[in-house]
């Protein structure tokens, strides 16, 4: 008798087993990963939709996540980078004036930068005035540091595919065609020359500010 209760005690023991693990795996299913990675999408809404859900969805892109801040130093909750290339311009239209940007290579300060080159009186800042054009959605574009781009070269590759197939321009890696304007003055050189940043070999060019070169806009991703 005793024999036969230790089976049945042992038997009910086994399958509330089974039967803890399907729920485990249920509620497992219930609550899927929706934190924001690099490759999702940013959309015109505000929202950040990873890729599959944002081919079901109807809304419309405008950037596509590279970055994800990993401690709560860094302001924001990461970088997204515009889908579109603009226009060459030159940094200022003049030189002989200091333009006010940190001038540090290792800084992720592209937005007060680029709000600097706004803010300047002596010069004006042909490419600070077309990224401030951007400024809609509630996003607030920016031209990216010297810093923020190194972050932008490494993931290219990852989401170049992403951006071509959200109708975007992919970050060029031709050797004609691969220097972007970085929103960071040379050190020492403040008042004639500016970082420009290849996305083909990851090295950085100190530039006359009053030439036109490419730049693509990033902006910070908030709560």
């Amino acid at each position: 008798m005793k024999k036969k209760l230790y089976i049945n005690a042992c038997r009910l023991f086994s399958l509330l087993t089974i039967v803890t693990l399907f729920v485990a795996c249920d509620a497992h299913r219930d609550f899927p990963d929706t934190a924001m990675k690099p490759c999702h999408i940013l959309c015109t809404d505000g929202k950040v939709l990873s890729v599959s859900d944002f081919k079901q969805s109807e809304k419309q892109a405008i950037a596509v996540v590279f970055h994800i801040n990993p401690d709560e130093n860094t302001e924001g909750n990461g970088y997204a980078v515009y889908l579109w290339d603009l226009e060459p311009l030159a940094f200022a239209d003049s030189i002989g004036v200091k333009q006010n940007t940190s001038a540090d290579i290792t800084s992720l300060d592209g937005f007060e930068n680029t709000f600097a080159l706004l803010d300047a009186r002596e010069t004006s800042s042909p490419l600070a005035k077309k990224v401030f054009d951007l400024w809609r959605y509630g996003q607030s574009a920016y031209i990216p540091s010297v810093a923020q781009m190194r972050l932008l070269y490494h993931v290219r590759e990852q989401i170049n595919p992403i951006i071509k197939m959200c109708g975007g321009d992919t970050l060029s890696i031709e050797a004609d065609d691969c220097w972007y304007w970085t929103s960071t003055e040379v050190n020492e050189q403040q008042t004639a020359k500016a970082w420009l940043y290849s996305m083909g070999s990851g090295t950085i060019h100190d530039t006359p500010k009053i030439q036109a070169h490419k730049s693509r806009a990033i902006i910070t991703l908030r709560d």
